[in-house]
């Protein structure tokens, strides 16, 4: 793999630890901003629409710039949002820095994903962007613990100037490790980019994405609870849990882009979604034994991210055969998808927590993550009945 991997690596190390800490911080931000808990957790949500108007439209208002300038220009802007949060008088500018930041972390992982696979042969693009996601995988395990430390013992804002320094490093990095003759794309006009809103084979992939990445955020994002109140691990030994989470997610994510490589997007993400399927039914079992629910949420881990390279370098395929110009602007809006699927498995296991208990968080996702699975075999048929036509 080239070197140039690595400095996509560590920029997505950095975007991740500026996305995922936010969550650790709201509570500290609330109290000295004067802010209450639901508008601080709003950070968290401002991002997300960042990352989503970020990703396909930025995408495609930047087509005609040299891939490596943009990356460039991105990292910049990434670090300048992370300044911001640290000098932030107030909340008002500190939304406004967190939406800077999610606008460069959406058109970054869009164009990403297709210089990765630039800098390899076809049959490695699966493991080229697993390694460039993977920066996000460390960033769980690494970043976010450390940004923690940080924020926990010299302030909120030390966190978002140490989040700046990761920025530096991955702008520096990206200038001297990534090629300066990167394949540029021919532009997408308006109407091709808009067929990429339209074509209904890459709605159903974003629909993919959006399911199977959001079943799994259902009971993500209550994970801690779920372990702390169910379980009856103590606070300090959920953060131990979250780690080993992190560990597992960071060897599923690698080991996803082999399995794509190895026997292609469709069979790897029918492998993929159905395991974790079976593990979120299983979890709504073991969720209240103590040792069975740890262990059920360190095999989890390496299903629930792994789906990534997969649902990535799929949209790139398709987008290459349906619309070849707009390939970038369909990244994007996968990412995009990512989001949303997000932000629906937090409300839906918002609302089922509230109104049904956190022991019905894992099998509404294992519905959820279903749907994902049922359509990524319709995808498949699809895919072969395309490629008998063609011949």
């Amino acid at each position: 793999m080239p070197l140039a991997l690595l400095a996509l690596t560590i920029s997505a190390f950095a975007i991740g630890t500026t996305e995922f800490v936010i969550v650790v911080l709201v509570p500290t931000i609330a109290d000295q901003l004067s802010v209450s808990l639901p508008s601080a957790g709003l950070l968290v949500s401002i991002y997300a629409l960042g990352v989503a108007i970020g990703a396909p439209v930025l995408t495609a208002l930047t087509g005609r710039m040299p891939r490596k300038q943009l990356l460039l220009g991105l990292m910049v802007l990434f670090t300048a949002g992370n300044l911001l949060a640290w000098q932030a008088p107030g909340y008002g500018t500190l939304v406004l820095a967190r939406l800077l930041t999610g606008l460069a972390h959406g058109v970054f992982f869009s164009i990403g994903s297709t210089i990765a696979t630039s800098l390899v042969p076809k049959e490695k693009a699966a493991s080229a962007i697993a390694i460039m996601f993977g920066g996000l995988t460390v960033a769980l395990v690494t970043g976010v613990p450390l940004g923690t430390f940080i924020g926990q013992h010299f302030g909120w804002r030390e966190t978002f100037l140490a989040v700046s320094l990761l920025g530096v490093i991955a702008l520096i990095s990206s200038w001297i490790l990534v090629p300066n003759n990167i394949p540029q794309r021919a532009t997408a006009t308006l109407r091709e980019q808009l067929q990429v809103l339209t074509h209904p084979r890459l709605l159903m992939i974003y629909a993919i994405t959006a399911l199977g990445y959001g079943g799994v955020f259902t009971a993500f994002t209550f994970l801690a609870p779920m372990m702390q109140n169910l379980a009856g691990f103590t606070p300090s030994a959920v953060s131990w849990i979250l780690l080993g989470y992190g560990v597992s997610v960071a060897i599923g994510n690698i080991w996803g882009g082999k399995l794509a490589d190895k026997h292609g997007a469709v069979p790897a993400l029918k492998i993929i979604f159905a395991a974790l399927v079976v593990l979120l039914l299983v979890f709504q079992f073991t969720a209240s034994l103590q040792y069975a629910a740890l262990g059920t949420v360190l095999v989890m881990g390496i299903f629930a991210f792994g789906n990534v390279p997969g649902l990535q370098v799929y949209v790139v395929q398709k987008a290459e055969l349906y619309t070849p110009s707009a390939v970038d602007v369909a990244s994007g809006l996968n990412i995009a998808a990512f989001n949303v699927g997000i932000a629906l498995g937090s409300i839906i296991g918002g609302q089922t927590v509230e109104h049904y208990g956190l022991a019905q968080t894992p099998w509404i996702g294992a519905v959820i993550v279903m749907l994902a699975f049922l359509l990524i075999g319709v995808s498949g048929r699809l895919d072969k009945t395309t490629k008998v036509a063609l011949s």
